[in-house]
């Protein structure tokens, strides 16, 4: 029962979200909580969603202060030197532009740190995006295609914590998976270039306008990047940058308090006088607050499943339907699995409960756990579309625009990788198929 009850939440809140029904706000709120009320949790509801809201409040902080400062970095100039360059590297060609932003997301996002990834690739090139007129919804197709396979490196988030809960060497994952890498990445570069042809056809045939393209779900508002900023305090910004960003990569400080010192910093060096900055920062109050309430909502709905057991229900009851004469390919049925289980469950709840629970399974039919650990891999790029986790969320106020637009638009890209790299996986023996 709480199994079913937990599919049919994630599915009405997917539908109503991608058919513009509901807001995602309110569906994340009000989804879970009827769902929840359906399954008896009464009035330990509440608690049950405060308990999700505590979880997500220190990932809420970091966000919203990473966005507060890279907006004040935003309004001071600092991206438009390098938007100027790139423009006069790759044109107004949008193939060139898509391919180069792939590339980017390629190198700022190697060291496994997507939401660094995020705010770099966005930073630059959404100004870019709007200015020529080219979808800006590319952008974040891209991010998810990619920056979950760079994360299959020894240092990515997935690989790690499997080595430690299936007790196997790092290397032993990772080496294997390295060619299904290789292919993974040339393939979205394949995506890229090929939307990029698509979009120069597409804007070939379309009147320029002054204001640029604009994404599925976006809106042309107060809210939109400004066409030219002139730099202010371009060497101290930069350095500053780059530090935050080094301290974000590293860790060596808690992320909240790393973004709310630098936007305090940012914003006080930036624009001293106080009316001035009201001036500059009243324009993105909007982005701010949907921001905020987005990721608290998404902690409400969480907290639900997770504490009402919606979570396990679910992945017990998909892995109960595995037939046993599957058994010898069972490194293909994971990876298979990763793909809908990573779409509802948490990266933790996935590589650290569930995993464990499938190496054990296939240990029965002599399949070691490290083929289990590669498999388990193959669905990281649809995790990056989930409505479970704050950073879609991130994305999509970034780009001015709704997570179901860029749910809708992402995921048979992301869907079309998955299949490359199970093929991939399956054809060099990373995994073991039927």
């Amino acid at each position: 029962m709480l199994a079913l009850l937990g599919f049919a939440t994630i599915g009405l809140f997917t539908v109503l979200v991608m058919s513009k029904k509901m807001s995602a706000v309110a569906a994340l709120i009000l989804v879970p909580s009827v769902l929840g009320l359906i399954a008896g949790f009464g009035t330990g509801l509440g608690g049950m969603m405060v308990a999700g809201i505590v979880d997500t409040a220190p990932t809420a902080v970091f966000l919203v202060f990473v966005l507060l400062y890279f907006l004040v970095m935003f309004e001071s100039g600092l991206f438009e030197p390098f938007v100027r360059r790139i423009l006069a590297a790759v044109g107004d060609d949008p193939m060139k532009i898509v391919v180069g932003t792939a590339i980017l997301i390629i190198v700022v996002g190697f060291d496994g740190d997507g939401a660094t990834a995020a705010l770099i690739t966005i930073s630059a090139m959404y100004p870019i995006y709007r200015r020529l007129g080219v979808n800006p919804l590319i952008i974040a197709m891209l991010l998810a295609i990619i920056c979950p396979v760079l994360n299959w490196m020894p240092w990515g988030g997935p690989p790690a914590r499997m080595a430690i809960s299936l007790d196997v060497e790092i290397g032993d994952i990772v080496v294997p998976m390295l060619p299904t890498l290789v292919v993974s990445l040339t393939a979205a570069l394949v995506f890229a270039y090929f939307i990029g042809r698509s979009e120069r056809r597409r804007l070939r045939t379309l009147v320029p306008a002054t204001n640029g393209g604009v994404a599925e779900g976006e809106e042309l508002d107060a809210h939109a990047p400004r066409t030219v900023i002139e730099p202010r305090n371009f060497w101290f910004n930069l350095p500053l940058t780059l530090t935050v960003m080094a301290l974000l990569a590293t860790g060596v400080a808690p992320l909240p308090a790393v973004a709310m010192a630098a936007f305090a910093i940012a914003v006080t060096v930036n624009f001293p006088n106080l009316v001035e900055q009201q001036e500059r920062l009243k324009p993105h109050a909007g982005t701010v607050v949907m921001l905020s309430t987005l990721i608290l909502a998404a902690g409400a709905f969480t907290g639900i499943m997770s504490e009402g057991g919606m979570v396990e229900a679910m992945a017990n009851s998909i892995v109960s339907v595995v037939p046993e004469s599957w058994g010898g390919g069972f490194a293909f049925v994971t990876a298979t699995l990763s793909m809908p289980l990573l779409f509802v469950l948490s990266t933790d709840s996935f590589f650290l409960g569930v995993v464990p629970m499938l190496a054990q399974t296939a240990e029965a039919f002599g399949v070691p756990p490290e083929a289990i650990a590669r498999a388990a891999l193959i669905g990281t790029p649809l995790h990056s579309l989930s409505p479970l986790i704050a950073p879609i969320y991130f994305v999509a106020t970034l780009l001015r625009t709704d997570i179901g637009s860029l749910q809708r638009y992402a995921f048979p890209w992301t869907a079309g990788l998955c299949l490359v790299s199970l093929i991939t996986a399956t054809v060099t023996g990373a995994i073991f198929a039927v």
